[in-house]
């Protein structure tokens, strides 16, 4: 059966109607069971930074946040000890422009927004599925071969190439499901 992905925000009772008989599952930091551990923002610890010897972050989006660079502010190593999922985002309001983002702790050398998508966020979230999430994977796995699934996140872009908006990480779970 499928995997979808939807808005957060859009009322259980549309999807419902629009998915009969599916799965609905939160996972975003605002779920209220063990799926909540799919959310970037969640702590599952000790997270390999990528391009940084021996260094780790608690969560995939303190990786993230903490390698962004800005126009009035380089990295911010204290995103990766945060534990509970408060205060880890760094807007362009507070810090200026996105430069992009360091390739690393040890480095000056910065990567695109795209380039950093692909070789920082997806290889940390991947990380955590397989180091951390195999049993809630292996669940919705088991959960997809009878009904569809519905994932709620808050961004709902699956193409990684679209940088004009944030990607899902429900769309890495689903890829990671199917085998992409």
């Amino acid at each position: 059966m499928p995997i979808v992905i939807c808005n957060r925000r859009k009322s259980i009772q549309n999807i419902e109607k629009e998915y009969p008989n599916s799965e609905i599952i939160d996972v975003t930091s605002k779920a209220a069971d063990d799926y909540v551990k799919f959310s970037p923002f969640y702590p599952v610890g000790n997270i390999p930074i990528p391009f940084s010897d021996n260094r780790y972050s608690e969560s995939v989006e303190g990786v993230w946040q903490g390698l962004k660079v800005f126009e009035n502010h380089g990295i911010d190593e204290s995103k990766f000890s945060i534990q509970n999922m408060k205060n880890l985002k760094r807007t362009v309001r507070k810090y200026g422009s996105v430069l992009g983002h360091q390739k690393g702790t040890d480095t000056s050398e910065l990567l695109d927004y795209y380039t950093a998508r692909i070789n920082i966020y997806v290889p940390s979230y991947e990380f955590v599925l397989k180091n951390y999430l195999s049993d809630l994977v292996e669940k919705l796995k088991i959960i997809s071969a009878t009904k569809t699934v519905v994932l709620l996140d808050y961004e709902t872009n699956t193409d990684l190439k679209n940088t004009s908006k944030p990607l899902s990480h429900a769309s890495l779970i689903k890829s990671f499901i199917e085998n992409n």
